[in-house]
């Protein structure tokens, strides 16, 4: 049975020296450990995360969410951690709604359950919701369930199952790719109703870049289909 004691966190930052300590702290409660990976921030997220409680990892210079991603997961389960909990530094995710997430995992037996905000999506800005509604709707039809929510970063992941599927996203595309392989995979992904939070916090995400860098991922993910 999964317990708090056998659940790890990752937490990717670049920059969120404002936040993380809070989240590291609340975060601590539900997992038995806490990997804070800093992407090459040039402020003092890593200290500021070490002080509040979480095992920091450095990348000497900014390399993607994604590659954050793969080197927390590779620390948790070379650590012997096979299950984390995946979230951002920036406040956005409450981690109040981590027993949910545990909840849901223990009832369906999915090895990936992500955060839903799309329920109550008000305060979501107009642009974000048109955006993240129309990739759900595209990467939906592509994995052949429904995924409502596929650009929220807040999940719980089963590790030995992520480290079968040779992700390979650096990038902000890591969202869409995890959800596709998992689903691939044979998987059902479920959702579990989350918070929806957003404050004075400015989104890493580069709208050009990182969108052009979406539809080439979706591109080269679609153009040859893999056999199954």
């Amino acid at each position: 049975m999964l317990e708090s004691a056998n659940l790890a966190a990752i937490i990717p930052c670049l920059n969120e020296q404002a936040a993380i300590a809070s989240v590291v702290r609340d975060v601590r409660s539900h997992v038995g450990r806490v990997y804070v990976v800093d992407d090459g921030s040039s402020d003092a997220t890593a200290a500021r995360a070490s002080e509040a409680g979480a095992e920091v990892i450095r990348h000497p210079t900014p390399r993607g969410k994604g590659a954050a991603l793969q080197t927390g997961c590779m620390a948790c389960l070379t650590a012997g951690y096979t299950t984390a909990i995946l979230l951002d530094g920036d406040g956005q995710h409450d981690p109040a709604d981590i027993p949910a997430f545990v909840e849901c995992a223990r009832r369906t037996g999915s090895p990936l359950v992500v955060g839903n905000r799309m329920g109550d999506n008000a305060a979501m800005p107009a642009v974000r919701r048109f955006v993240n509604a129309w990739m759900s709707r595209r990467l939906s039809e592509i994995a052949s369930q429904s995924l409502p929510d596929s650009q929220c970063g807040f999940r719980l992941m089963d590790l030995r199952v992520w480290s079968a599927l040779g992700l390979k996203a650096a990038n902000f595309e890591i969202e869409s790719e995890v959800l596709l392989a998992f689903a691939g995979a044979g998987h059902r992904v479920e959702f579990v109703p989350i918070k929806v939070i957003y404050g004075a916090e400015r989104s890493k995400i580069n709208p050009l870049i990182d969108t052009i860098r979406w539809f080439r991922w979706l591109r080269s993910r679609t153009s040859h289909k893999p056999e199954e």
